[in-house]
């Protein structure tokens, strides 16, 4: 082959995969649509290979652009580490730093991670964006953030996707949350089987905690009389309060303190499980590795 691959064209085809369609691609980049598929075009020309093929009203990839895929990521994470070579800074934490999760993180280990660091490394900007689980994965990919705080779910990218680092931070445990004078307020622990009978209060459908809450419930021998959904833990727990129902909220979920609603912990510890996530090979940048540092730190008495 007498050409050198567009490395452009390599990254619009990644976004293709990583989206799933060329229109949500061409939206990530910042192409049009027809912009995106010239690309992707130009690209299986100079290669000669086919890469994209009809798939009822979509389009997926050959096994040729999947196999091309394969290189692709490992020439993106070189160029990002010659990038991070070219700018390090004799290892001092310094420049922007930009860390996502969604708003239990935000709250709980990210706002105090952001003050940390602005003590300790004054040449360190962080800014702190506030999104779920896979809007995190979709802000790592474009390189929009560097960090993000995430739930562990059946949907992430798998722990071998070469596009991320994925690492444990701490498990959650999920507490069960009764109003105050309830029968089972003020237990030290109790079997989830006591609450089998009591109306419920469970996330809403496209939480990443409903697959916890009702696992939990089933282990527990019952499916929940769910009665109110809720999206946001501090809702949950005012529903609790006014005697609506009983709920499981994680344990970094902190509501009003005012609240008439009493914490339970449960047999069994059914918990949710945190990552730290970084695009491969950036954790040892030493802005991001800092901010891992301080977060373990955070991590290890979030939950107390």
């Amino acid at each position: 082959m007498d050409f050198m691959i567009d490395l452009r064209r390599l990254r619009v085809l990644r976004a293709v995969a990583h989206y799933g369609t060329v229109t949500a691609a061409a939206r990530a980049l910042h192409f049009t649509p027809s912009a995106a598929s010239q690309q992707i075009r130009q690209l299986a020309r100079d290669l000669d290979v086919e890469l994209l093929e009809p798939r009822g009203r979509g389009v997926r990839l050959t096994p040729a652009a999947e196999s091309l895929l394969a290189h692709a990521d490992a020439i993106q994470a070189r160029w990002e580490q010659a990038e991070r070579d070219l700018r390090a800074d004799h290892g001092a934490p310094a420049g922007p730093l930009r860390v996502t999760g969604f708003p239990t993180a935000v709250s709980v280990l990210l706002a105090p991670l952001a003050a940390r660091l602005g003590e300790r490394h004054p040449r360190l900007s962080v800014r702190i964006t506030e999104a779920g689980v896979e809007q995190s994965f979709d802000l790592l990919f474009e390189g929009a953030v560097d960090l993000a705080v995430v739930e562990s779910t059946p949907y992430n990218p798998p722990l071998g996707d070469a596009r991320f680092d994925q690492r444990p931070l701490l498990d959650d445990p999920f507490d069960l949350v009764v109003p105050r004078g309830h029968p089972l307020a003020g237990r030290e622990r109790i079997d989830l089987a006591e609450a089998a009978r009591e109306a419920w209060i469970a996330p809403v459908p496209e939480s990443p905690c409903r697959p916890h809450v009702m696992s939990a419930c089933g282990a527990a021998g019952f499916a929940p009389d769910v009665v109110h959904h809720a999206r946001d833990w501090n809702a949950t727990t005012h529903l609790v309060a006014h005697g609506l129902g009983v709920a499981l909220v994680p344990r970094l979920a902190r509501p009003a303190p005012d609240l008439p609603v009493s914490r339970v912990r449960c047999a069994g510890d059914p918990h949710r499980k945190l990552l730290t996530c970084t695009r491969g090979g950036d954790h040892a940048r030493p802005a991001v590795a800092a901010a891992l540092r301080e977060l373990r730190e955070l991590a290890a008495t979030a939950v107390a």
